[in-house]
C-alpha cells in the first residue's frame, strides 16, 4: 500500500470525526444555555479550549460570544480545525485516492462537503441553527457506516478506522480536562444546582448520556471519569478507542497481540496497559488534570510514530558498490 494513500485515509478518518465532535459540542451548549439558571452564565470558551486552539480565535476575536465562537467553529475558512476546513480537506483526500475507497463512500463525502458549503453560504450573516449541526453528525454517521460496509477491512480501512479512532479518544480526554479546570474554576461552584446540567452536558457531548445512565443511573463525576475513560465497552471511551487503534495497528503490521513491532504499537501498548489497572478514584487523586495532560501528550507521540512508521518519505537505498576485481597475478 502506498503510504500517501494511507496518509489520505487516516486523515479522512480523523478530519470526519473533528467535524462530528465540533458539531456535537456546538450542538450540546446550545441546548446547555437554554437550561442553565439565571446568572449562572453561558458556557462558550470552554468550546474554544477543548479544540486546543484558543490562541488561534482570540488572534481575531476580543471575547468569546455566541455567535463568534459558533461562527469560528463552523464555517471560518482560516481556521484549519472548523467543520468547514475539516470537511474540505476530507473531500480533497479522499478525491486523492478515489481509486483506494467504494464509489458509495466517496459520494457520501462530497454530498457532506457540499451540505456544508451551502450552510456557509445560506447562514453568513445569522445565527447557525441547531438542525446544522445535527446534520454533520448524521451525515459522519452516515460515511463511516457505508464505508464499513462497502470497503474491504484491509488495510485502507484500518487506517481510515485507526484514524478515527485517535481522534475520538484526544477529543475525549480534552473533554474531561476542560470540564475538570475550565467549565468549573471554582470549587466553590461544584454541587451548585447547575453542575448537574453541566456533568450531564458533558455527557451529552460525547453522545454518552443515554447509556450512563443505564449502566449508573446517579449522575456522579467519579462515575464520569470512569465511563468516558476505562469503559471497554463504550465506543467514545478512550479506553475503547485505544482497544481499537491497538487493533488496527496489528492489523496493519501483522504483529500478533501481546507483542509490538513499530514504536506506534508500543505507544499504544503502554497506554492501554497504563488505563487497564487503573480507578478512577486513584485518577481523582493523582490529579486529574495531570493523567489527562501526560495522556494526551502520548497520544501526540502515537500520532507522530505512525507518521514516522508509515507516512514519512523513506530513503532510497543506494546499490552498493561493486568490489574491486583482484588483479590477475602475472
Amino acid at each position: 500500500m502506498l503510504s500517501r494513500v494511507a496518509h489520505a485515509v487516516y486523515w479522512i478518518g480523523r478530519y470526519l470525526e473533528r467535524a462530528e465532535n465540533v458539531a456535537r459540542f456546538a450542538e450540546v451548549n446550545q441546548y446547555l444555555t437554554l437550561d442553565l439558571p439565571p446568572g449562572a452564565g453561558e458556557q462558550w470558551e470552554p468550546l474554544v479550549d477543548i479544540t486546543g486552539d484558543s490562541a488561534l480565535f482570540h488572534a481575531s476575536h476580543a471575547e468569546a460570544t455566541r455567535e463568534d465562537v459558533l461562527r469560528f467553529l463552523a464555517f471560518d475558512a482560516t481556521y484549519p480545525n472548523s467543520i468547514a476546513s475539516c470537511v474540505r480537506m476530507a473531500r480533497e483526500n479522499a478525491r486523492n485516492v478515489r481509486d483506494a475507497i467504494t464509489l458509495e463512500t466517496w459520494e457520501q463525502i462530497h454530498r457532506f462537503n457540499l451540505l456544508v458549503q451551502q450552510a456557509a453560504q445560506r447562514h453568513a450573516g445569522g445565527m447557525i441553527p441547531y438542525e446544522f449541526f445535527a446534520q454533520v453528525r448524521n451525515f459522519s454517521h452516515l460515511i463511516h457506516g457505508i464505508a464499513d460496509d462497502t470497503m474491504s477491512h484491509g488495510e485502507t480501512w484500518q487506517f481510515m478506522r485507526l484514524g478515527r479512532m485517535m481522534e475520538r479518544a484526544d477529543k475525549t480526554a480534552r473533554l474531561l480536562d476542560v470540564k475538570y479546570f475550565i467549565l468549573l474554576p471554582s470549587v466553590d461552584e461544584v454541587g451548585l444546582p447547575w453542575d448537574e446540567l453541566l456533568w450531564c452536558a458533558v455527557l451529552r457531548s460525547a453522545s454518552a448520556l443515554e447509556m450512563y445512565r443505564k449502566r449508573f443511573g446517579r449522575v456522579r463525576p467519579d462515575r464520569i471519569i470512569e465511563f468516558l475513560l476505562l469503559d471497554r465497552a463504550f465506543p467514545r471511551s478512550v479506553q475503547y478507542c485505544l482497544d481499537r487503534a491497538q487493533a488496527c495497528l496489528h492489523a496493519i503490521s501483522g504483529t500478533p497481540p501481546g507483542a509490538f513491532r513499530t514504536q506506534p504499537e508500543q505507544l499504544v501498548g503502554q497506554i492501554h496497559a497504563r488505563l487497564s489497572y487503573a480507578r478512577a478514584e486513584d485518577i481523582i487523586l493523582a490529579g486529574l488534570h495531570e493523567m489527562l495532560d501526560d495522556l494526551l501528550g502520548h497520544l501526540n507521540a502515537v500520532d507522530r510514530g505512525i507518521y514516522e512508521a508509515y507516512f514519512a518519505p523513506k530513503p532510497l537505498l543506494s546499490a552498493p558498490e561493486t568490489p574491486p576485481v583482484a588483479a590477475q597475478q602475472q
